[in-house]
């Protein structure tokens, strides 16, 4: 199978990224992977703003207090409940702030390996202090040192009150944190032991963060007796076990095979991944680097690769923005279709993150995916419930037929529009110059990553062809609405 150069750097624009802009159609036929590779790498490499949504008010009054107990004390009833309120309204202003850069920002390497660690080291917390922070930490080392990325997470605010780390103390060890770094962060199940486990947590004694989300030792609650941790012994802290936990060729290669399943295929070509995890640990868990040996690989560009992985709900949703360029007039639908696709920013379905690969598609999610482009084109209405999943929906499902409310979220509509008017002009420029009979394959071509089974024939029964853009406009919102756009 000959696999043109286009559908080569489409394929590069998806894994590094949310696919190509409408107006990439040419540059995709000209550069090589290399060329556009660097480009990719060059466009993430400079520096970002924080995403900072939190209300002023209620960000003074937090500055100020600093603490829980004190908040509790100085805060009337009223306005702690205030707080969780707008804590709400914020974190909901958070996931359309990210979701707008994933869309727009040129930095898509930096905004794509983010969303990755963003399901890797999985918080959910309704302070949104603690979640403007954490991602902040996760954009800043997304193609850093997965080092400075361990340590930077592991002392966040939104982590250590997720995993119950403030309820850490010497004489009364909490193991979750320290198992989750274990089971999740570094080494995968299976390789430590419950002792290990046990030792871990002792050492994270004393490790806390404040209301402001900055990191505490509280030394008095620390055990500073000796502990053995994988066969390490010593007067270890925090510190101390994340280091071991690095020192373990393990972790390389559990870092890269996630690494590898999410930018490359989920079914693994273990001869690839011995030498990607060599080249990870050796390299002193540098991601760029990692991301980098694979991007350049020629294998990354083989048949079996391409339109091999099922889009992410995020992945979907701004991969169309990216394509059809559009403005939404109600901005907030997206929270509900991020909902009901699977994957809610900032609302992991437990600690472990989204499972990914084909848990992103059942029946009524395909059905519902098909639907969009419609919805978007149309301004269709639909009228759909989150289903009643307690770890998707954290204990709140409740709501008239109308309304649904979501912990975290609130009531939303359930019957909504996607208000959004397409800026047609951006992507009908991009078929200038093609022949009539070229239009459907030329569209086809952009669009899917694989060959769809729709014969022309019964296509052409759903296609506008009372003129050109009405044609183009037509092929284009048939086709996204096909299982292979689901493919990427």
């Amino acid at each position: 199978m000959v696999i043109s150069n286009q559908l080569k750097n489409q394929h590069l624009l998806w894994r590094a990224g949310f696919g190509p802009l409408a107006q990439n159609k040419e540059e995709l036929q000209r550069h090589s992977q290399k060329s556009l590779w660097k480009a990719t790498l060059k466009a993430s490499s400079g520096s970002f703003e924080y995403i900072d949504v939190a209300d002023n008010m209620f960000k003074g009054l937090v500055m100020g207090v600093g603490d829980i107990a004190r908040m509790q004390k100085e805060l009337s009833p009223d306005q702690q409940k205030q707080f969780r309120k707008q804590s709400q309204q914020d974190i909901k202003s958070l996931n359309l702030a990210w979701l707008n850069e994933m869309v727009n920002s040129p930095a898509q390497l930096r905004e794509k390996t983010a969303l990755f660690w963003h399901g890797h080291f999985a918080s959910r917390n309704l302070n949104i202090f603690y979640q403007q922070l954490l991602l902040d930490a996760i954009r800043k080392n997304a193609l850093g040192s997965f080092e400075d990325l361990l340590y930077d997470v592991s002392k966040s605010a939104a982590m250590i009150n997720f995993l119950n780390n403030n309820q850490n103390r010497r004489d009364h060890p909490n193991e979750n944190f320290a198992r989750e770094v274990m089971e999740l962060f570094t080494l995968g199940r299976g390789h430590y032991t419950e002792q290990d486990v046990k030792e871990a947590a002792r050492a994270f004694t004393g490790w806390g963060a404040n209301f402001r989300g900055d990191f505490v030792f509280r030394k008095g609650q620390h055990d500073d007796g000796v502990k053995t941790i994988l066969g390490q012994t010593g007067r270890f802290d925090g510190d101390d076990v994340l280091h071991i936990l690095l020192e373990q060729k393990q972790t390389a290669a559990f870092i890269t095979r996630k690494i590898y399943k999410y930018f490359v295929n989920d079914q693994i070509d273990e001869t690839h991944l011995t030498w990607l995890a060599d080249r990870f640990y050796q390299s002193r868990y540098h991601i760029g680097s990692l991301l980098e040996d694979i991007f350049t690989s020629d294998w990354l560009y083989d048949a079996k690769n391409i339109g091999a992985k099922i889009k992410s709900p995020v992945d979907l949703l701004v991969g169309m923005r990216r394509m059809l360029p559009m403005q939404i007039e109600n901005p907030e639908v997206q929270l509900m279709l991020q909902r009901l696709l699977g994957q809610l920013l900032f609302y992991p379905p437990n600690v472990a993150g989204w499972p990914g690969g084909t848990n992103w598609i059942d029946s009524s999610s395909l059905m519902f995916r098909l639907r969009i482009p419609q919805m978007i084109y149309a301004s269709d209405e639909f009228h759909l419930r989150p289903k009643d999943d307690d770890d998707q929906m954290m204990g709140m499902h409740e709501g008239s037929e109308e309304t649904v409310r979501i912990k975290g979220l609130g009531k939303i509509k359930t019957g909504q529009m996607i208000q959004a008017t397409i800026r047609w002009d951006e992507y009908l420029g991009q078929f200038k110059g093609v022949s009539k009979e070229n239009l459907a394959p030329e569209i086809s071509g952009f669009l899917l990553q694989q060959k769809t089974d729709i014969r022309d024939t019964t296509l052409n029964q759903y296609i506008d062809s009372s003129s050109r853009d009405a044609f183009i406009k037509s092929s284009t919102i048939r086709l996204m609405s096909t299982p292979e756009y689901q493919l990427c």
